[in-house]
């Protein structure tokens, strides 16, 4: 995510290190090469220069305490500047006093409009709520089969009446929640391959049957600036409360989200970061400007573990790290446990200092799988002492898990080294290796 622009804004800063005093001159050049950046970005032309004029007014004179350096400052007032930019705060999902509540979700096809409905439903369930899924795309092939798909995948029901129009399926799947106790109902509306009258009018008629509580516009990150067109042509008719930004997993530079608050004056709710129905994140404006400048996203980080880590499991795992028992098995649960937190490179990329890497640098996800391989073509026995893995069995294990010999001594020497650090670690007693584990324990709110 960003992983272009925050290298070359590092780029950029690491030319003020070194300055004892931000001038005019210093700060001019600086300033024009972040312009550049972000035009490269594909953030919209004004928005750019309204973000470059207000850090240069704010920047120019200011005094570089002793604790500090020209570039840190610098750092500071952009992120400053790109919190404002962004909304300073993360949007609520409003909701009605009185139930059900109706989200009406729009947006051009192939934005990953239907998929967010459900990541959504999730969502929300996750919150206690009760949704109910509305087909209400009558257009697209096969459309209303994919949100039945992905509701049944999560355990959500979808409202389906074909046959009927988008109105009529709205209108009733809120009536169905209603006697149903369904306290949410997502509509997924129709959407096209660019912006026309037949889909604005329908989109019009289905808001004005259900009065939505909140309308969400879904938009590609990828597109760009064309995002931002986009944005302002269905908020010109439909008025939506919020933005939901997908795909930015993929190529997206930044220049959406960059962009979209600032042209449209309405807040980023939501942010998809992968396909899997969990990959939806809360937006949180000073949570993307640290991502941005290189500076990681410990609390996300931190959410996700707390999310997706089981805490019986670590409990167990905790008192055999204690006795020295750590073995390939634990080894294994502990690896997917670290998967379901989502690609790897995803989870680097919230580390702080990220940005400081060769452009060229990536993670081998495929390392994860065959280690996985590997660990499953071993026995019980094998897994639970893997002192006894000699010779031939390292080449059994290589032919059953489609790797090499060597893929296994490179495996197993990586977790003789891991025993001797749990070793030494257990040796540091109770409360080292208690608040080693609690790191993957932290309670909601700490």
């Amino acid at each position: 995510m960003f992983e272009d622009l925050s290298r070359k804004l590092e780029t950029v800063f690491k030319r003020l290190r070194g300055e004892g005093r931000i001038t005019e001159a210093n700060i001019a050049e600086t300033l024009r090469e972040v312009r550049r950046v972000l035009l490269d970005a594909d953030v919209n032309y004004k928005v750019a220069k309204q973000f470059v004029d207000d850090v240069q007014q704010r920047a120019v004179g200011q005094e570089v305490l002793t604790s500090i350096t020209p570039g840190q400052l610098i750092i500071k007032i952009i992120f400053d500047e790109l919190v404002r930019l962004l909304g300073t705060s993360s949007a609520e999902i409003a909701f009605s006093p009185m139930p059900p509540s109706v989200i009406l979700v729009a947006g051009l096809q192939g934005s990953g409009k239907t998929t967010f409905c459900a990541k959504l439903a999730q969502y929300l369930t996750g919150q206690g709520r009760h949704p109910l899924l509305a087909a209400a795309d009558i257009h697209r092939p096969a459309a209303i089969d994919q949100l039945m798909m992905l509701g049944n995948q999560i355990g959500i029901p979808v409202y389906v009446e074909r046959g009927a129009d988008a109105v009529t399926i709205a209108r009733n799947a809120v009536d169905h929640a209603r006697k149903n106790a369904r306290d949410v109902v997502i509509v997924d509306t129709a959407g096209r391959l660019h912006v026309d009258e037949d889909m604005m009018r329908e989109v019009e008629a289905v808001k004005q049957a259900v009065q939505p509580r909140e309308t969400l516009f879904v938009v590609d990150a990828m597109t760009g600036q064309d995002a931002v067109n986009t944005a302002r042509a269905f908020h010109d008719r439909i008025n939506f409360d919020g933005a939901v930004l997908t795909k930015m997993d993929g190529d997206a530079r930044g220049g959406a989200a960059l962009s979209l608050r600032a042209t449209v004056g309405k807040p980023i709710k939501f942010i998809g970061t992968g396909e899997k129905v969990d990959a939806l994140e809360r937006f949180h404006p000073d949570r993307l400007a640290s991502r941005i400048l290189g500076m990681g996203d410990i609390v996300t980080l931190v959410e996700k573990a707390q999310e997706r880590f089981d805490t019986e499991k670590a409990s167990r795992l905790e008192e055999r790290l204690r006795k020295s028992q750590f073995t390939l098995e634990d080894f294994l649960e502990q690896l997917q446990e670290v998967r379901k937190m989502g690609p790897i490179s995803q989870v680097l990329g919230m580390l702080p200092g990220m940005n400081r890497l060769p452009a060229d640098t990536t993670v081998d996800e495929g390392a994860l799988v065959r280690i996985e391989a590997i660990i499953r073509s071993m026995t019980r026995d094998e897994r639970r002492s893997p002192a006894i893995i000699n010779g031939s069995r390292r080449k059994r294990i290589a032919m059953g898990s489609g790797t090499t010999v060597q893929d296994v001594n490179r495996l197993m020497k990586q977790f003789e080294q891991m025993q001797r650090m749990v070793k030494t670690l257990s040796k540091g007693g109770k409360g080292k290796m208690g608040r080693l584990m609690r790191g993957l324990r932290m309670p909601a709110g700490s």
